[in-house]
């Protein structure tokens, strides 16, 4: 039985949300990645940076301060409960995020620093290319999304370089992503674990969990109960996702 969560519960369900806490946390895979950043970045406690290693929109603030790879004195000097994003730079309308060994180093002087830490074109889900996902070393839980509604539609209409989710899945792109398929993309080593730091936590966040789609969002959670019992599956039900 899959857990549904609302988004406000994310942080306190995986227990990340307790006052000593000291949370690396990157985020793969596809649908619902900005949504998860933010929403860990208004629960989680203490001193909370979020940043990109990849690129956002430059709109993806959402209001939140912007730093450009400031100086550690603007790190030590974040205040408990305000959050500020970091990018490197911005470049037309799209925020260039920073290199990882940057995470790593900012994580030494802060409690948090939540890293979307991949790209999918707003797609629902995505197995990674060579040069994908950009996780930082010392991050110790990866989240990996997937949306809902991705589950059994065509795998070339719903997928983000569908011809390597379809050669990680064993099937064809004109095919169907069953959550068969969809979960041995994700517990590949090659597919959403890739690059997952070796002492790292993994757990998989299904995204626009709805009455239409539970039951399949229970399939792709019993499967990868079957082949890992070690990764965790929780189901959002939120309807905005970025």
């Amino acid at each position: 039985m899959v857990d549904l969560l609302r988004i406000s519960e994310l942080a306190n369900y995986l227990e990340l949300d307790a006052p000593q806490a000291q949370n690396h946390i990157s985020i793969v895979g596809g649908g619902g990645k900005t949504t998860i950043l933010h929403a860990l970045g208004k629960q989680l406690q203490g001193k909370t940076i979020l940043t990109s290693t990849t690129k956002m929109g430059f709109d993806q603030n959402r209001s939140l301060p912007v730093f450009f790879e400031p100086e550690d004195e603007i790190i030590q000097n974040i205040s408990n409960g305000n959050p500020i994003m970091i990018w490197k730079e911005v470049q037309g309308e799209r925020a260039i995020g920073v290199d990882p060994s940057l995470c790593d180093h900012w994580f030494r002087s802060v409690d948090n620093v939540v890293v979307e830490a991949d790209g999918s074109r707003r797609l629902p889900f995505k197995a990674p290319e060579e040069f994908e996902p950009v996780v930082p070393s010392s991050s110790n839980l990866m989240i990996s999304t997937i949306g809902a509604e991705a589950l059994d539609q065509v795998i070339s209409s719903c997928c983000h370089w569908p011809e390597r989710v379809a050669e990680l899945a064993e099937c064809l792109p004109h095919e169907r992503l069953t959550p068969e398929r969809a979960a041995k993309v994700i517990l590949h080593s090659d597919g959403q674990k890739k690059a997952k730091p070796m002492k790292s936590k993994f757990c998989v966040a299904v995204t626009k969990v709805n009455d239409g789609n539970q039951r399949k969002v229970m399939a792709l959670s019993e499967i990868i109960h079957s082949l890992d019992k070690d990764t965790g599956v929780v189901a959002i039900a939120f309807e905005v996702v970025q």
